[in-house]
C-alpha cells in the first residue's frame, strides 16, 4: 500500500528532518559534453600600401640584386612606412614610421657635429638615398641602426623625449602628415625593430630612403635602367 506525500511529510517532521528531504531523490540528468569550438583565427593585417616611388624602388632592388646579398629596408617618406626584406628580397614586415619634421632630401653640411639644440627647423630632414647601415652606439649608450653616421641619422624606436610631441599617437594615427616630427632620425615600432636586429647584427644591410620632392631617378640613378632590366627578365 503506497503512502501519500502528506504522510511522508509528517513522518519526516517526526524524525526531525526537513519536509523536502522526504521526497524521493531524482537522478540528475546525464550531462552531455559540449564539443569545444575551435578558436577563431586571428585576422592577418593587410600589407601596408606603398607609394609609387617605394614600389619602383622595391621592384628595382628585386630585379637588380642591388642589396648585394644583404637584408634591406625601404623607408617610404611619402607614405610614412617602413618595409623590411631579407637578403633574398622576401618581404618580412612593414610598419608606420616617423621621419624628419621638415620636407627635404638633403642633410645640412656639418649637421652631424651639431647638438640637437643647434639644429634649426629647416634642417630637421631625413635625407633620401641608399645607405649601408650598421648597428652602433648613440648618445646615452643607446644601441641604434646607423643609417648615416656622418649626418647623425639613425633608425631606432621612439625615444622617451618630450611627451608633448605625442610620437606614439602620431605613429598609430591613420594620417600621414603627422608622422613628421623627428630631428631627422627614423622611428619605428618596437616589434619591427626587433625583427630587423638579428638580420643586420652581423654585416649590416641597406636602407633605401625615398625622396620628398626630388625626382626619384635623381636619388636612385639606376632606376633609369629598370625598364630595360624588366624587358630582359621577361
Amino acid at each position: 500500500m503506497k503512502m501519500s506525500m502528506t504522510v511522508l511529510a509528517l513522518c519526516a517532521l517526526a524524525a526531525g528532518l526537513p519536509a523536502q528531504a522526504a521526497r524521493p531523490a531524482r537522478k540528475p540528468a546525464p550531462t552531455v559534453a559540449k564539443a569545444e569550438q575551435p578558436a577563431a583565427p586571428k585576422p592577418v593585417p593587410a600589407p601596408r600600401a606603398r607609394s609609387e616611388g617605394a614600389s619602383r624602388v622595391a621592384d628595382w632592388i628585386a630585379a637588380s640584386g642591388d642589396n648585394h646579398g644583404l637584408p634591406y629596408i625601404i623607408i617610404d617618406k611619402q607614405g610614412a612606412g617602413a618595409f623590411l626584406f631579407d637578403a633574398k628580397g622576401k618581404p618580412l614586415a612593414d610598419a608606420p614610421t616617423l621621419v624628419g619634421i621638415a620636407l627635404g632630401d638633403d642633410a645640412t653640411p656639418g649637421i652631424g657635429a651639431k647638438s640637437l639644440a643647434e639644429i634649426g627647423p629647416a634642417e630637421k630632414t631625413t635625407p633620401a638615398g641608399r645607405f649601408l647601415a650598421k648597428f652602433g652606439v648613440a648618445a646615452g649608450r643607446q644601441k641604434v641602426l646607423w643609417v648615416d653616421y656622418t649626418t647623425s641619422v639613425a633608425l631606432h624606436t621612439i625615444p622617451p623625449g618630450n611627451p608633448k610631441e605625442k610620437r606614439r599617437e602620431r605613429m598609430l594615427s591613420p594620417a600621414i602628415d603627422d608622422n613628421r616630427i623627428t630631428f631627422g632620425c627614423i622611428n619605428v615600432p618596437r616589434l619591427f625593430y626587433a625583427k630587423l636586429a638579428p638580420l643586420f647584427r652581423r654585416k649590416g644591410g641597406y636602407v633605401y630612403v625615398t625622396p620628398d620632392s626630388k625626382p626619384i631617378e635623381e636619388v636612385f640613378p639606376r632606376l633609369r635602367v629598370q625598364p630595360f632590366l624588366a624587358g630582359v627578365s621577361g
